[in-house]
């Protein structure tokens, strides 16, 4: 099976896995979601995580480094998982500042984690990358090199492959065209929105007004505008703020 298509499927299962684990891992321990409630994660509106497509690949690829040149087994495996957990970290690090620097939302915030870098990514989640790198070797990696060497073999079953990108890209040009209303606002407040933050001021707000909250259009709200729930969100930073500081 050619290199792209062996990408674009590894993209594809890896999008969707990421956004189960993320489902379940808001749902029962994010500090930010006290109440436990089932929040979509990302900013795409479907059950997908771009980030986990890429980390997919890059477990994918890395594990079939040869490092027959360390002698000992359990080191061979240790560099190779730390390897795996530097390169993702690496990649987490360029999604999050091409989001900031371009759209001017910060997508996830670690900034209350120790040896954070600018919140975008820190030790802590650098070991969560390392442990699950040991978790796919270990688990996982049979079953996708089985699942490629199958998709070689069934190319008919592509066409699931092309409708999962066709449903992407519709769902990825309609969340950027959000994000570009949200950049608007932030380049004439001179601010970065935290998106997740943002997420959860429109959630309570429209909790307050008693406003349908939609799993997926999570930033829609049938009583208030998107400028209206952004000025809210600034005014509540706001008072974080002069909190911290009194």
């Amino acid at each position: 099976m050619n290199l792209f298509l062996t990408l674009a499927f590894l993209f594809s299962v890896g999008s969707i896995i990421g956004w189960i684990i993320e489902l379940f891992f808001r749902k029962y321990f994010s500090s930010s979601n006290p109440n436990h409630k089932w929040i979509n994660p990302g900013f795409l509106r479907g059950p997908y995580l771009p980030l986990y497509g890429f980390v997919l690949c890059i477990l994918y690829f890395l594990s079939k480094i040869n490092l027959n040149f360390i002698p000992n087994l359990i080191i061979q495996h240790f560099v190779l998982f730390g390897i795996m957990a530097i390169v993702i970290t690496f990649v987490e690090y360029i999604a999050g500042i091409i989001f900031i620097k371009g759209m001017k939302v910060k997508l996830w915030d670690y900034s209350k984690l120790k040896g954070n870098i600018q919140g975008i990514i820190c030790p802590q989640f650098t070991f969560f990358w390392f442990l699950l790198s040991v978790f796919y070797y270990i688990f996982i990696e049979p079953y996708i090199n089985d699942a490629v060497s199958w998709l070689s073999k069934n190319l008919s079953f592509t066409f699931l492959v092309g409708f999962y990108y066709g449903i992407f890209t519709i769902d990825l040009f309609y969340s950027i065209h959000i994000l570009s209303k949200i950049k608007k606002f932030a380049d004439e407040h001179k601010i970065v929105i935290k998106y997740e933050a943002l997420k959860n001021s429109i959630r309570n707000r429209n909790e307050e007004i008693k406003d349908r909250i939609n799993f997926f259009f999570f930033l829609k709200s049938e009583k208030t505008p998107l400028t209206e729930n952004l000025k809210k969100y600034i005014e509540k930073e706001r008072e974080k703020l002069k909190d911290m500081l009194e």
